[in-house]
């Protein structure tokens, strides 16, 4: 690291916070467990298999188009459980809040956090609450960990990723990061987009459910789609190939992209997930996905190549290819 402080960058997602995690973190933590670095820990503990994670948010703002902080919080714990192949039990959440923050508004954020728990079938069973002074905190950020039990009886990790596995995205990329931005004061957007976020345990169940070859899953949550393929081709030594023609992205994404001249592929995502699986297998996950109300959209996008390939390579809608490298952070800081 050439940094003596920390960036606003070093938690979008991106080579700087891959940076931060190899460099402090891993290195002051280290363990098996962590050392896999994927979305939760998976743990054996007598004859179970557990999956454990957790987050944080400082999403601005607070509420949001098809959703608010709290429903985001249960729903991120959640979808990082389940791409492990975790089914969610319990969850913790920990709020720090800011003094003279608005009583009814934490109201509707905790409510949302019930609702979106019930629906997804999972308990909040303990948690915690701090509150600073005006200005030490914008308003509200979240804690939430999670636990869940790992029944599919194959590894899902990069380690399992081959060559020949195909891509698949379970819907419209950039949804999220796109809603975000059509609320920030500063970019003076009158389009609305509404945030993809959403519970993927049901999703990711019933493709678990008919097939055996799903080798990898990831949610791709802050740096984007983008950000996760990079550093999954970086982390398991394999190329991955992409066809922007084969992404599904909204028209209204379209659009605000190429107004504040952003890529989609690099915009968050709170209610996709990227999975990786043998290619006789694809069509089958593919179908099972689009009956699901959260995969409709849902695209195979691009395949795995050999070893020591060229990384995340991406080809273009007017018949080239180039590389993509991971972004520095997060194309704009606080989008979850």
């Amino acid at each position: 690291m050439n940094y003596d402080k920390i960036l606003l960058e070093h938690g979008g997602g991106g080579l700087l916070s891959h940076e931060l995690i190899s460099n402090i973190f891993l290195p002051s933590f280290r363990n098996a467990f962590l050392e896999k670095l994927e979305d939760s820990a998976v743990i054996t503990l007598g004859d179970k298999k557990i999956c454990f994670t957790t987050d944080s948010y400082v999403v601005d703002p607070i509420f949001f188009p098809g959703g608010n902080i709290g429903s985001m919080a249960v729903h991120g714990t959640i979808n990082d459980l389940s791409v492990c192949g975790g089914v969610p039990q319990m969850m913790s959440a920990g709020f720090i809040i800011e003094e003279g923050f608005p009583i009814e508004d934490l109201r509707r954020i905790t409510q949302a956090m019930a609702i979106a728990a019930q629906k997804a079938g999972v308990s909040i069973v303990t948690g915690d609450t701090k509150v600073v002074t005006r200005g030490a905190a914008d308003g509200l950020f979240i804690n939430t960990s999670g636990i869940g039990v790992i029944e599919y009886p194959y590894p899902l990790s990069v380690e399992s990723i081959k060559s020949g596995d195909v891509v698949i995205v379970s819907g419209t990329i950039g949804d999220h990061g796109a809603s975000i931005l059509s609320k920030r004061k500063e970019f003076g957007l009158i389009t609305e987009i509404s945030s993809d976020s959403a519970p993927l345990n049901g999703l990711i169940g019933s493709i678990l459910s008919v097939s055996p070859n799903i080798h990898c899953m990831r949610d791709p949550t802050r740096g984007g789609l983008g950000a996760i393929l990079a550093e999954i081709a970086e982390q398991s030594n394999l190329s991955i190939t992409i066809s922007e023609k084969d992404l599904p992205i909204r028209e209204k994404v379209k659009g605000i992209c190429e107004i504040l001249g952003f890529d989609p592929l690099f915009l968050a995502n709170e209610g996709k997930v990227a999975i990786f699986c043998a290619d006789n297998d694809a069509e089958l996950i593919l179908n099972t996905l689009q009956k699901h109300e959260y995969g409709q959209d849902a695209a195979i996008i691009g395949s795995v190549g050999e070893r020591n390939g060229g990384g995340l390579i991406l080809k273009t809608s007017i018949g080239g290819s180039r590389v993509v490298d991971l972004p520095l952070g997060e194309l704009v800081p606080r989008i979850c």
